[in-house]
């Protein structure tokens, strides 16, 4: 450090009037040998480290029917379902965490035993102006799912305060993603050109300007023209890096075809150097191309609304002819690939076309949801060429996310650690309370609150509430003459019939807690959206005699109690002759106001119950799955049973865009004598799910 003494003494002046530091005393106090560097509102280098065990929700393979299928030491059961190896993995929650635990958890060891992460391609939220709004279809009428209260969080968290928001949420992320890279991998970050100099300064930073190699244009030609006063925008950037450029990072150069072949010199390495080739007699060679190699100018079509092969509606979706190029060029086949901003999946089909094992995450339920049955179209797809293809698990953090909120410093004595336990379950309960709008109050066993003429019992924050937790509240309701209560709840036990509690005197609902309930701000604007548990009903369909017998399953109903709307206020908006879609209690409605009287008419578009259902699945031997967990305990590697199961998706039927057909009934599947547990998944339009375990003795 070398300050002349009248800047030790304006140092010292500036300090003892409490100013800031000019600009140049940053680089003249502390040794920095970086020469252009972003900064920002709040910037810090720390970055998470914390570990959450992931939670499997489901696993989904489409069976192989050959005959080679679980010989011994096969990937696959007799069935043809994969058993072992590799499982494709599709996240839902922040990838913040995801990234966190997938670094420095278990599931890291695995990671570097498939050759360690090969490519990360990313398309985080760069536009300002998004919207997380989804059209959802309903027959021949479309209305506006409104986000979810954790995308609007998130929306919040990325461009509440700008750019120094957006750019504090994105480099965090980028260096867990360094961290998780393979020493020979490479990023593909997409952007546009409000975002791309800030973005570029920020990679420069993680991964080293000398390991930028190339700011890629794709220019989508095909898109209409803005009438605006400037120049229509038509390309978004991509910024190519590798992690060390001194590496055996793969990049195969890629080839498009031209519109008309032309004549070329033939060219040739000689000693390291490209040089004109010659034939016997000295003359220069020369050959028709037909084909040229691809530079940093990508002319990709982008997806339009009535494409039909590939779009599914999402609003940042981008073509598979993008991603083809970008995991063509810098994977192998066998590779692992990542997106942590999946979206649609466009990544995850293009990777599971190519060949290449893959991991995704969104924060987006119906992301997730999109790219599942996406993925299962390329299972499908791919099956039916007699293609290789692997399973995929969808999992989340959600349940370990809670109970990290009640997690104790364990370098407290016990004494002090049970009381912060103790302290931080009130501040569960107070935190749940307010979010509900309901006041707390005491002398109750089960009972902690009450809203309005409603009293409030709250499940616990890790544990899915249980039948005798509920059959529990409703005896001490009747004991102290209770009528009507509120029961709240994150999860419900597998097969919890709420049916068998309506009839026995007390009004009785059963609500799911919104994940979003953590977020303090939500919390104080009154935006966290409890909503009643679906209700589903299915019965078992048994044929045959003996010990040939088969098992379907039909869906015969399903319930939901949504509201999104208020009729009356959208009614008061709209203009003569228009009409809006809206969500109230339960129903997708279409308002409508008269061109020429103004009269309000109302038509209730969700005729049928399964007119509410996206998708759904049977696992016709639930529990034959135990969900197996890695944690780290005393530095070692430890596994444990969760009391949970996997669901098994044996079975699905779900609505595309070009097929909006939905099958009521499955599939028959050879059923064996005894006692069997078949759990039913429902997805509803919203992207929520709701599971159901039917009980059947053969």
């Amino acid at each position: 450090m070398k300050l002349t003494d009248n800047e030790k003494r304006d140092v010292v002046k500036y300090l003892e009037a409490g100013k800031p530091l000019p600009e140049k005393y940053r680089f003249l106090l502390f040794d920095d040998d970086r020469e252009v560097e972003l900064l920002w509102n709040g910037k810090t280098n720390e970055v998470t480290n914390v570990v959450l065990p992931f939670q499997v929700i489901e696993q989904i393979d489409e069976p192989r029917s050959d005959a080679k299928f679980g010989n011994q030491n096969s990937l696959f059961d007799t069935t043809g379902r994969q058993i072992t190896g590799w499982t494709n993995k599709l996240i839902w929650g922040d990838n913040k965490l995801i990234l966190s635990s997938l670094k420095n958890g278990p599931l890291r060891k695995e990671i570097e035993a498939q050759g360690g992460l090969k490519l990360i391609y990313i398309d985080p939220p760069f536009d300002v102006g998004a919207d997380f709004s989804i059209d959802i279809k309903i027959g021949e009428d479309e209305f506006k799912k409104k986000p979810s209260v954790i995308e609007e969080i998130a929306f919040r968290d990325t461009w509440g305060k700008g750019v120094d928001s957006f750019n504090a949420m994105l480099y965090e992320r980028l260096k867990l993603m360094y961290s998780l890279l393979a020493e020979d991998g490479s990023i593909y970050v997409h952007c546009d050109w409000k975002t791309n100099s800030y973005i570029r300064c920020i990679l420069d930073e993680i991964f080293g300007k000398d390991n930028f190699l190339g700011d890629i244009s794709w220019y989508y030609y095909n898109k209409m023209a803005s009438g605006t006063r400037k120049y229509s925008s038509a390309h978004d950037r991509i910024l190519f890096y590798v992690k060390n450029k001194d590496s055996n990072y793969t990049f195969n150069p890629q080839e498009e075809k031209r519109d008309q072949p032309v004549k070329q010199l033939k060219r040739k390495y000689f000693e390291g150097k490209a040089i004109n080739a010659r034939d016997e007699s000295g003359n220069v060679q020369y050959q028709m191309r037909d084909v040229r190699r691809v530079d940093d100018v990508w002319k990709i079509a982008c997806l339009q609304p009535a494409d039909k092969t590939q779009n599914t509606d999402y609003a940042t979706q981008k073509p598979e002819a993008l991603l083809e190029r970008i995991i063509s060029a810098s994977t192998n086949e066998g590779d692992l690939v990542a997106d942590f901003f999946c979206g649609a999946g466009t990544t995850l089909a293009v990777a599971e076309k190519l060949g290449r094992k893959w991991i995704g995450s969104d924060l987006g339920k119906f992301g997730i949801h999109t790219s599942r049955k996406r993925l299962i179209g390329i299972q499908r797809e791919l099956k039916k060429e007699s293609k290789n293809f692997r399973a995929f698990e969808i999992l989340n953090v959600g349940r370990y996310e809670r109970e990290n909120f009640l997690a104790t410093n364990d370098d407290l004595r016990a004494e002090e650690k049970s009381k912060q336990a103790e302290r931080k379950e009130k501040e569960f309960v107070k935190l749940i309370l307010s979010a509900y709008k309901a006041e707390p109050i005491e002398s109750f066993v089960n009972v902690i609150g009450k809203k309005r003429d409603r009293l409030v019992a709250v499940g616990p924050i890790n544990t899915p509430v249980s039948s005798k937790l509920v059959q529990d509240i409703v005896k001490e309701c009747k004991e102290k003459g209770i009528t009507k209560i509120d029961v709240l709840g994150f999860d419900y036990e597998m097969g919890l019939d709420f049916s068998q509690y309506k009839d026995q005197g007390i009004d009785i609902a059963f609500r799911i807690i919104p994940r979003e309930v953590f977020d303090k701000k939500a919390v104080e604007k009154g935006q966290v959206k409890f909503y009643d548990v679906a209700f589903i009903e299915a019965k078992p369909i048994i044929k045959g005699r003996g010990s040939d017998k088969e098992i379907s399953i039909e869906l015969t109903d399903f319930s939901v109690f949504y509201n999104q709307d208020d009729s009356g206020e959208i009614a008061e908006a709209l203009r003569p002759g228009g009409s809006k879609v809206v969500v109230e209690d339960g129903q997708v409605v279409k308002i409508s106001k008269d061109k020429k009287t103004e009269e309000i008419s109302k038509e209730i578009l969700t005729k049928k119950w399964s007119d509410w259902i996206d998708y759904w699945a049977v696992d016709f031997d639930f529990a034959s799955r135990k969900e197996i967990i890695k944690i780290m305990e005393d530095g070692k590697e430890k596994e444990i049973w969760t009391g949970d199961y996997i669901f098994d998706n044996e079975w699905q039927s779900f609505r595309t865009k070009k097929n909006r057909n939905l099958d009521l009934v499955t599939s028959p599947k050879v059923a064996t004598k005894g006692k069997h547990k078949i759990a039913v998944k429902v997805v509803d339009i919203f992207g929520n799910d709701t599971t159901k375990v039917v009980e059947v003795n053969i």
